[in-house]
């Protein structure tokens, strides 16, 4: 797979995994708080574009870097998400705090 963080400017893209699940997000979230921590970032965009499976831990994830991050609604965003994983992020309430892009939307 390619480079898992690009960082362009303000905004960090973090290209998720196939599997989302407890040892993947607390690599994310201490590399995410490395990065954060020695740049200036606005936005982190979580790609969903290759991830088939996300569990609770995924949900906390995006959680915890929305408080890392301020708490600012625009702050971040979850690019390329499938139907499944859209359903989880709307369950678990998260639609409310973090901007959310289907792959279907992204393709029209």
């Amino acid at each position: 797979m390619q480079e898992m963080y690009k960082l362009e400017g303000t905004v960090l893209t973090v290209v998720l995994p196939q599997d989302v699940d407890h040892p993947v997000t607390d690599l994310i979230r201490r590399e995410t708080d490395h990065i954060i921590n020695q740049n200036y970032i606005r936005t982190i965009i979580f790609d969903f574009t290759h991830t088939e499976f996300m569990d609770s831990s995924g949900v906390g994830l995006l959680m915890g870097r929305y408080r890392a991050m301020g708490m600012r609604k625009e702050s971040i965003r979850a690019a390329g998400v499938s139907r499944h994983i859209d359903r989880l992020l709307h369950l678990s309430g998260l639609h409310r705090y973090i901007e959310i892009q289907t792959a279907e939307e992204e393709e029209a």
